[in-house]
This record gives structure tokens, C-alpha cells and sequence, in this order.
């Protein structure tokens, strides 16, 4: 870990400044989109006949191994030169601005129109979104920044802290195979189901990380156990965590059935206040993501300072 994290600093910060003020613009290329043609050119190819799931586990386990290999075999020669290189692919790995953009986008949205509210929120969510009532888009969108701090941001740092650049990138890799092919759905159940195990892996600590760090930027350790007890209602092992500490600091409901790709799955809800959230609610979750966002990074920094 010392060779890793001694040389990430000043990428680490410069990366999160771009992710600050850029996000992800349309304009510039991004290695995820890469990523999802690579599993989409995959699934189709393999995704037929018998043995599925050892077809998606191979699958998935070479795409991952092959992004850590390259990702090492270019910043490797780096490490004691030019490391500012290495900004641009911790910057790509890093997504809390963009997701913070749409998520205001939505609220915006639905206070002009029901419609166009749906519209918004099918941007960042997965779940079928022609139905939704105004208060079903605010908690989509709330739930969906929730688990994209821990998604989008600490589990990439904590695998940036582990693995270097090469950690990072494999685990995007990871993440974009469970937002592709981990579904429970009858075309994915097989064939997803070692890269949604996987996820589930990487993200096991990461999401703890983020429910805690939520929690004391709010101010509210006492939230803890309620975290804790709620958190573990969720279908996913990890999801549930960072969802719950949001519910817990805005005193509010998340969870319930949704539609994905036409069928019903039934949720479990996450807290028990089913009141209205307001634009309000949106201000103060944003403002909880930056503030965990700053404080990992301080994090990495002092680690980084600590090991050298």
C-alpha cells in the first residue's frame, strides 16, 4: 500500500477538482462507455444455450482482470514520473458530480410537470418510472444518490487506497458489470449472477464506510442503529446501508415494490416517516454527499502521509 498511496495525492486531489467542476461531460470520452460496449458485446455472444452462469462467470472475471492488467501496464512506468498522469483515470472513476446534477435536475423537473419529473428520473434509475407519483421520483432520486456516494465515490477511494489506479479501474469495471447484467431477471439470473456476487464483494465495506461517514457528516451518530437495523431490510447486501443512513438523517421512507424490465419486485421499506420530501430534502442530501466526499479524501491523505 505505501507505493501505492505515496505517489496519489496530487492526482487524487486534482482528479476530484475535475469531477467537481467538469462531472462527466458528454464531450469527452469516457472509458466506462468502453467498458459497457465490452459486457454488452460479451452478453450477447454468451448469454445462450446451456451453462450460462459459468459463461457469465468467466465473463466476467477476464473483463476484470483484463482492465486491472492494462491499467497497470500503463501507470506502472509512472509511478515515479509524470504521476499527475494518473488524475485522468481516478477523475473518470470518480461520479459524485454528475449524479448531484441530475438529482437536482429531477426536482426540479416534477415541480414543473409530472411527466417530465418521470422523464428525469429514468436517467438514474433502472426501475420503471411511467407510473411514478411525484413523491415516488423524489425518493428514487434521493435513494439513487444515496447508493451512488457509496457506488460513485468511497468504494472506488477505498479500492483506489487498496489497489492503486489498477484497483480503481477494475472495480468500475465491476460496478458496470452489476449495473449491466446483475439483475434477478429471467434473461440475467444465470448469467449475472457471479458478476452481481462480485459486486456485492467489493462494495461490502465501501457501503458501511459510507453509511457511517454519513452519518457523523450529519452530526447523528445516535443514527447508527437505526442504520443498522434498516439497513440490512434491503434485497442487497450493501445498497441498503448508505439508503438507510440517508432515511434516518431526513426522518423519511424509502423502499417499497418498484417495476424492473416488467417485473414486480417488492422491496422492503427503509425507515417509517412517509412524509412528503421537498426540494429541501434534496439541498440537505447533497450537502451530506459533499461533505463525506471531502472527508474521504482528507482520509486518503492522512493515510497516504501516515505510510510514507
Amino acid at each position: 500500500m505505501h507505493c501505492q498511496l505515496s505517489t496519489l495525492t496530487l492526482p487524487l486531489l486534482i482528479a476530484w477538482l475535475l469531477d467537481l467542476v467538469l462531472g462527466d461531460p458528454s464531450w469527452l470520452p469516457h472509458p466506462v462507455v468502453g467498458f459497457g460496449k465490452m459486457i454488452a458485446f460479451g452478453e450477447r455472444k454468451l448469454n445462450r444455450g446451456s451453462r450460462r452462469m459459468t459463461k457469465g462467470a468467466l465473463m466476467s472475471i477476464c473483463l476484470i482482470t483484463i482492465v486491472f492488467a492494462l491499467t497497470w501496464l500503463i501507470c506502472y512506468p509512472l509511478t515515479s514520473y509524470l504521476s499527475l498522469v494518473k488524475a485522468i483515470p481516478i477523475f473518470f472513476c470518480l461520479a459524485g458530480t454528475t449524479l448531484i446534477r441530475e438529482v437536482r435536475e429531477v426536482f426540479n423537473a416534477v415541480d414543473r410537470s409530472l411527466e417530465e419529473g418521470r422523464r428525469q428520473v429514468a436517467r438514474i434509475v433502472g426501475r420503471d418510472t411511467s407510473e411514478l407519483s411525484a413523491q415516488e421520483i423524489r425518493t428514487a432520486a434521493l435513494e439513487t444518490l444515496a447508493e451512488n456516494l457509496s457506488d460513485g465515490v468511497i468504494a472506488p477511494l477505498f479500492w483506489l487506497a487498496i489497489g492503486g489506479v489498477p484497483g480503481m479501474m477494475a472495480y468500475k469495471m465491476v460496478n458496470t458489470l452489476d449495473s449491466m447484467i446483475g439483475y434477478r431477471t429471467e434473461r440475467y439470473k444465470d448469467f449475472g449472477c457471479w458478476a452481481a456476487h462480485i459486486d456485492d464483494v467489493a462494495n461490502y465495506i465501501p457501503a458501511r464506510i459510507t453509511a457511517l461517514l454519513m452519518v457523523i457528516a450529519a452530526g447523528k451518530p445516535k443514527l447508527a442503529g437505526f442504520v443498522w437495523r434498516n439497513g440490512r431490510k434491503h434485497a442487497s447486501p450493501n445498497s441498503g446501508y448508505p439508503e438507510a443512513a440517508l432515511a434516518g438523517i431526513l426522518n423519511c421512507r424509502f423502499g417499497g415494490p418498484h417495476y424492473y424490465f416488467g417485473e414486480l419486485f417488492d422491496k422492503p421499506f427503509i425507515g417509517e416517516n412517509n412524509r412528503l420530501l421537498t426540494t429541501a430534502d434534496m439541498r440537505k442530501a447533497v450537502r451530506i454527499n459533499r461533505t463525506v466526499e471531502v472527508v474521504a479524501i482528507i482520509l486518503i491523505i492522512v493515510l497516504q502521509i501516515t505510510v510514507s
